[in-house]
């Protein structure tokens, strides 16, 4: 995972929060349980625009990591916030660093997967590859 997506131009973010999260949000309204919290949009960037994979409600990991590193705010304050429906009036800031995740996972994940595996040879993973030579 990492953050900030390049993909995600300020005229996609606009795109996608009027054509995907603020219709969720009313329809959640209209519904009688408005939404407060965090919600997490999965999507698939595609010739056609952006597409809805997935919602979560929680902070998802890795995607939850490398937003953390950037957020200049402090988080508890803007949970609270969020809770209190002020959330519009939070000034919420970020270093402009770019942040990465990295994760390990079994063979076969998200799917069937073995669990309990042994991690080998970790110490090559942080040596540099030798390039093939030329003649």
């Amino acid at each position: 995972a990492y953050s900030p997506a390049p993909a995600l131009t300020p005229a996609l973010e606009r795109e996608v929060n009027e054509t995907i999260i603020a219709p969720t949000v009313a329809a959640m309204a209209a519904e009688g349980v408005p939404f407060k919290g965090v919600l997490y949009a999965g999507l698939m960037i595609t010739g056609a625009g952006p597409r809805l994979l997935e919602y979560n409600v929680r902070f998802g990991d890795p995607e939850c990591q490398p937003l953390m590193v950037r957020l200049m705010s402090d988080l508890l304050p803007c949970l609270i916030a969020a809770c209190d429906g002020e959330l519009k009036d939070f000034d919420l800031r970020w270093y402009e660093d770019v942040a990465l995740c990295v994760v390990m996972a079994s063979k076969g994940y998200p799917g069937a997967y073995d669990k309990d595996t042994e991690i080998r040879e970790i110490e090559a993973a942080g040596r540099p590859r030798r390039r093939a030579r030329r003649r």
